[in-house]
């Protein structure tokens, strides 16, 4: 009897409590999402199934010795598995849209006000008492403005990493929710007459510029900005990678095989932070509301640049696009395409709103580095 006891006091359902409970429930909702609803769900899936495993009782995977704690150690305290994620995404990416129309780099750049006034957003609700973030908290949860759930997991895994399984979902989250989360904010400031603009073709750009455009935004970026050189340094890697034309293996490597394993192993790493007594705290509520206020005030900020831009240029610039400032690619620039068809079934600004796209991930990689400066 005594060891039909013991054994009984070993099982999970002894030792179960309510948060977990309640944590399971929010993991099978994920899973949900991901599943069902295809919510980002290359992340999400994992993610959420680390967090089942994080929060079934008795199952140490996530502490001590467990796989996931080790890989939380291995991948996530050490920033490797975000900035391998960069590296993918920086062979992934055609700064073609970008080249040809320099100037929607500052529609990204706009975009990033986001960010900034999340900042400020989160230390005034702690200066009033309702939440209690410090510097480094609030500056990890501002960065989801920057809709770029790599730059979010580093900026957190520096920072803040006892927020960053909250963090996480906000931002994947969300960045799947952006054609739902924009289109109210960008109809709202612009006219249909805006919406209706049409930009001209693009120019050609040539190989060159290709090749030697990641190599002047590093060492730029690492003389203004020497916090963000990790980030930008691999997402520029794999750009110049993928341009040069020479390492296609390496290429189609960093594309793909790589991309996938480190998603997988990231996922889960991120899960092994749902723990319920990391999760269900009062500042996960706030995370959640700030992380949709960024998103808005990002999406608003890029409109309104471009707006203004379209006054002083001679050549039309549809305002839209400024919407696609956050670097949410290609989701952004793919919701501002289809607002563009709804008000004009005949206007493409799909390749117009790539420009500013990936300027948007330029600029939060940025952003992130001004934040380890400010905050670190």
């Amino acid at each position: 009897m005594e060891q039909w006891h013991a054994l009984w006091q070993g099982t999970g359902l002894v030792q179960f409590e309510w948060q977990q409970a309640v944590m399971l429930l929010i993991c099978l909702g994920l899973l949900y999402l991901a599943i069902h609803r295809k919510f980002e769900p290359l992340l999400l899936l994992p993610i959420a199934f680390g967090g089942l495993l994080a929060n079934i009782p008795g199952v140490e995977i996530a502490t001590g010795d467990g796989i996931l704690r080790q890989l939380y150690e291995i991948g996530l305290a050490t920033s490797i598995f975000p900035l391998l994620i960069f590296m993918g995404v920086g062979a992934l990416t055609d700064f073609g849209p970008l080249l040809a129309n320099p100037r929607t780099m500052l529609l990204g750049a706009a975009a990033q006000v986001g960010i900034f006034a999340t900042l400020l957003g989160a230390l005034l609700l702690s200066d009033l008492g309702l939440f209690d973030f410090s510097l480094q908290q609030a500056a990890a949860i501002a960065i989801i403005g920057g809709a770029d759930g790599p730059t979010s997991l580093y900026l957190a895994s520096v920072l803040a990493p006892e927020l960053l399984g909250a963090i996480a979902i906000a931002a994947y989250s969300y960045m799947a929710l952006v054609p739902l989360i924009q289109p109210p904010v960008a109809l709202a400031l612009t006219t249909a007459k805006e919406r209706r603009i049409r930009m001209s073709g693009q120019r050609e750009v040539r190989r060159i510029e290709k090749i030697l455009f990641p190599l002047l935004l590093l060492m730029l970026t690492a003389l203004l900005v020497p916090a963000a050189a990790p980030l930008l340094g691999m997402f520029c890697f794999g750009n110049l990678m993928r341009e040069s034309g020479v390492v296609k293996r390496l290429t189609d490597t960093a594309q793909n095989s790589l991309v996938n394993i480190v998603t997988i192993l990231l996922g889960l790493a991120v899960g092994s932070r749902l723990a319920a007594d990391q999760f269900l705290v009062p500042a996960t509520l706030g995370i959640l509301l700030l992380g949709l206020f960024a998103f808005a005030a990002g999406t608003a900020a890029g409109v309104l640049m471009a707006k203004l831009m379209n006054r002083l240029s001679r050549n039309p610039i549809n305002p839209l696009i400024g919407a696609a400032g956050v670097s949410a690619v290609p989701m952004a620039a793919r919701t501002v395409h289809r607002l563009g068809k709804q008000a004009d079934p005949e206007n493409f600004l799909l390749m117009h709103a790539m420009g500013p796209n990936v300027a948007g991930v330029i600029g939060s990689a940025i952003a992130a580095g001004i934040l380890i400066r400010l905050a670190g």
